[in-house]
Parts: structure tokens; C-alpha cells; sequence
């Protein structure tokens, strides 16, 4: 855990003895759930670096004890009155029952929309029969043709941007990361991989 929550500055009383706490991930930034934690749970958390809750009808419970889907904890914050506690976590699988990434459904997710596009384009390289018609996978068997596009597109940003012309420098922002991540992925980069890099560098700058 990068941060240690201060639990005295919590503030149980005002939810009968829990706090709310919204899971986030801790990579994308998806919040994939949201649920209580009375003092014991806090400290469950925090003693284990895993994640505890408190449930009205089965108590003190660890997520994923029987599934495996823990949520390993990267920090804990809570919130300007105290209630509330954003835990950034990194999933080991599914946080839903149903299986899913997200209790929430697709307006959760879309708020990565970086990590639903390298999804996308991952989707993309791994079904060869869609080559003719799949753009992505023209620019996997090109190597030629992705690097060309990867120059162009940073040569079309920078003129946008020497232009002062911020709505075009969004579009060509948007086409240099698409086809910068299609480029990466073809030597083996994913996005995680980006923010992994950049989490390490964040944590470096801290310090």
C-alpha cells in the first residue's frame, strides 16, 4: 500500500457504524464496485493489504476468499467527511457475482475509454479471418504502413497544435494514441504495460 488510511479520522457514526467504500482499479480507473465497512473491516484492510467488507447479511466478509477474485490494495482515501473511502485496488479477476470486470455496467467501463479501445484492438489481432476487412489487423501484417501512419499522425498533431487549433489537435490526439497502440502491440506493449511505466514514474516524482 503506497498510502495508510488514518481510520480515527473516519467518521462511522453517520452509517451506523460503516463507511461507503467504492472500489476502483487501480490500472483504468473503472469503479468496479460499491460497498460498506464497519472498523473491523477498515482493519481487516488494512492489516492484510486485501480487501474486507462489512455486509448486513453475512458480516465481515473478504472479497474473493472463495473465489480467488481478491482485490490486493494499492491505497485507501477517505473523503473530505470522513464516510467515505476510495479504495484504488488491483483485481485478481471478476469483482461481479455475474462474472463481469464491473458491478456497473457499461457506464463504468466507459469511462476507460483508452482501455475499451486497446480491448478493441487486441479483439482486432486476435481473429486473423477478419484481415480484409479490419483496418487494425492491415496495420499488424504492414509493419511499413504502421510506422508510416505513426509518423504521419504525429506530424499531423504537431501542426494542430503549432496552429493552435484545439479541436483538430483532439482528433489527431486520437488518431496518433490509436495507432501508437496498435504499434505497440505489435512488438508486445499493451496499455497496462504504458501505465505500469507511468504509475512507476508517478511514484518516483513523490518521492
Amino acid at each position: 500500500m503506497k498510502a495508510t488510511l488514518d481510520i480515527e479520522r473516519l467518521d462511522f457514526s453517520k452509517g451506523n457504524g460503516r463507511v461507503t467504500v467504492v472500489a476502483q482499479d487501480a490500472k483504468t480507473g473503472v469503479v468496479l464496485m460499491v460497498a460498506h465497512a464497519d472498523r473491523e473491516a477498515i482493519e481487516r484492510t488494512v492489516a492484510t493489504g486485501q480487501m474486507h467488507y462489512t455486509s448486513r447479511t453475512r458480516g465481515l466478509w473478504h472479497k474473493g476468499e472463495t473465489s480467488g477474485n481478491v482485490q490486493r490494495v494499492v491505497s485507501l482515501t477517505a473523503d473530505c467527511d470522513g464516510d467515505a473511502v476510495l479504495a484504488r485496488v488491483h483485481p485478481a479477476g471478476p469483482t461481479c457475482h455475474e462474472g463481469t470486470t464491473s458491478c456497473f455496467r457499461d457506464e463504468a467501463l466507459g469511462a476507460d475509454a483508452l482501455g475499451m479501445l486497446d480491448r478493441t484492438i487486441a479483439a482486432r489481432i486476435a481473429d486473423p479471418a477478419r484481415s480484409r476487412s479490419s483496418y487494425t489487423q492491415q496495420l499488424m501484417v504492414d509493419r511499413n504502413l504502421r510506422l508510416k501512419k505513426l509518423g504521419e499522425e504525429a506530424v499531423e498533431l504537431a501542426v494542430a497544435c503549432a496552429e493552435n487549433d484545439a479541436a483538430r489537435g483532439a482528433e489527431e490526439g486520437a488518431d496518433l494514441v490509436y495507432h501508437a497502440l496498435v504499434a505497440l502491440r505489435a512488438i508486445g506493449v499493451s496499455l497496462d504495460d504504458i501505465r505500469n511505466v507511468l504509475s512507476q514514474r508517478a511514484g518516483a516524482t513523490r518521492r
